[in-house]
């Protein structure tokens, strides 16, 4: 039997198999309000098998938008933009979730095919950013962000609270706090980019806070019983990943008794001129190793599309949830095409029973 398509619970929540679309962002808002692009593309993954669908990287703050056209959950009406999105989520039986992010210093950029750097000083569509420390990103992304002081820092937090309860009251049953991808929670833990000489900056300690403080603050109010999770870079790939991933883990260690249901496993992408061994399931057996030492289920994103190593994945206990972007976005049914190829009785059931009905009957 396929261990990719036993079903796993969650909190009350139940997948019915391993397998998730992950937050993979589209820049197709407008002033941050999801529309009919949001509501075709996710029903569509939805319809075609995967057992969790997570909606894109969703800016708590109009600052906190990777470009002007990302998402955003900063307000009621941009919340209620999502409701269609969920309902036809959950109406082709698959479990609806979302991450809420800031983008950081890597904010205020232009949609990868429009350039993916920062949008150029004087264009009215760009903005001020904001980080722990005044330190640019460099390469395309330039801009030097505003220093956070602790205004900011709480306004922030609070931005992230009041994203999770406006996601809670518009039905997503699954919530991701974005703290990887050199965004500004991980930015906060980074010394790449964390230079502060106060309570949020210099020791590890200081450099978790904002990261604990923000979950702590969102687990108050994101309901006990529905998965609250974390994508988060253990490690840069910049020489020295052994000590990052360490204390990563410790991290995580404090992530889970603070709350914190499943990591995804991912990188910081605090810098850009790193060497990732980018490969097949490269990253599964460090997301094993933080399963094991952290004591947490895991899930990650990078390189698992291929069936096999999905499956192998999760038969040896790499991952709990196998997060498959890329594949879907080229065959919204590679859940189907997956169990086929698998071996998977009656493949077909692993649609929704009008389209298992066609392909069964003929």
């Amino acid at each position: 039997m396929s261990a990719l398509f036993q079903p796993y619970t969650l909190k009350d929540i139940t997948l019915r198999n391993r397998i998730a679309v992950p937050p993979m962002c589209q820049y197709m808002a407008v002033d941050g309000q999801a529309n009919d692009w949001h509501l075709s593309h996710y029903a569509g993954m939805a319809r075609g098998g995967a057992g969790l669908v997570i909606v894109e990287a969703t800016a708590v703050a109009p600052e906190g938008r990777i470009t002007p056209g990302c998402t955003g959950i900063w307000n009621d009406d941009l919340a209620q933009a999502f409701v269609p999105v969920v309902k036809a989520i959950k109406a082709a039986g698959s479990v609806p979730g979302i991450q809420i992010a800031h983008a950081g210093r890597k904010a205020s950029a232009n949609r990868p095919w429009e350039g993916d750097d920062h949008i150029a000083e004087g264009d009215a569509r760009g903005w001020q950013t904001i980080a722990p420390s005044a330190i640019a990103f460099g390469g395309g992304l330039p801009k030097v962000p505003h220093a956070m002081d602790l205004d900011d820092i709480a306004r922030v937090q609070q931005n992230f609270v009041d994203a999770a309860i406006r996601a809670r009251e518009v039905g997503f049953e699954w919530l991701e706090l974005h703290f990887a991808h050199g965004y500004l929670a991980q930015s906060f833990f980074s010394t790449h980019a964390n230079q502060r000489d106060d309570i949020y900056g210099g020791s590890l300690e200081n450099r978790s806070r904002f990261l604990l403080e923000t979950l702590k603050a969102v687990r108050a109010v994101w309901p006990e019983h529905l998965p609250l999770t974390i994508r988060f870079g253990v490690l840069e790939f910049d020489g020295r990943d052994e000590q990052t991933l360490l204390e990563s883990i410790g991290l995580v260690r404090q992530f889970k008794d603070a709350g914190m249901d499943m990591l995804s496993v991912s990188m910081g992408f605090t810098i850009p001129d790193v060497s990732i061994p980018w490969g097949p399931a490269f990253m599964g057996p460090i997301a094993e190793r933080v399963r094991r030492e952290a004591g947490v289920p895991v899930s990650s994103a990078w390189g698992f599309g291929t069936p096999a190593i999905a499956e192998r994945v999760v038969k040896e206990e790499q991952l709990d949830v196998v997060m498959v972007g890329k594949a879907h976005l080229a065959n919204p049914h590679w859940a189907y095409f997956a169990a086929k190829e698998l071996g998977v009785e009656r493949a077909s059931w692993t649609l929704p029973a009008p389209y298992a009905h066609w392909l069964e009957r003929y």
